[in-house]
């Protein structure tokens, strides 16, 4: 996780962003290559360049692009509901939906003890089925 400002653009932290991996990823071969897919608010050289640097495969639609099949008809809407449910429980810890924390490190310390009790809750659930 990385913490900035509300007013930094998200393709300004894809850098920090991939360096804050905290699994560790294969390296890449030719058959299986590190791929990462990203939306259109990073089609710019510097997201692509950061993708790049860190060998991942960057997957990224041009800006005015649309996937289409052969029919030339959408198929399947935008799924960007793992990120949306990841945000949305994450909400319901009051420490972060009001940001107490003065210090950003602070705050990413919130973060990532939140985080660390949604897969302990998730790991718990699983294992009791």
């Amino acid at each position: 996780m990385v913490v900035a400002g509300a007013n930094v653009h998200d393709c300004k932290l894809l850098k920090q962003t991939i360096e804050a991996i905290v699994v560790e990823r294969p390296e890449p071969t030719e058959k299986a290559p590190q791929n990462l897919c990203l939306d259109k608010g990073y089609d710019n050289p510097t997201g692509r360049a950061a993708a790049e640097s860190h060998g991942h495969t960057p997957h990224i639609r041009r800006i005015g692009e649309e996937k289409l099949d052969e029919t030339g008809h959408k198929r399947h809407k935008a799924r960007r509901w793992v990120v949306e449910r990841t945000l949305g429980w994450l909400s319901k810890c009051r420490g972060i939906l009001v940001r107490y924390a003065k210090k950003a490190c602070n705050y990413l310390g919130v973060i990532q003890l939140a985080c660390g009790l949604l897969w302990f809750r998730r790991l718990h659930r699983l294992a009791t089925f």
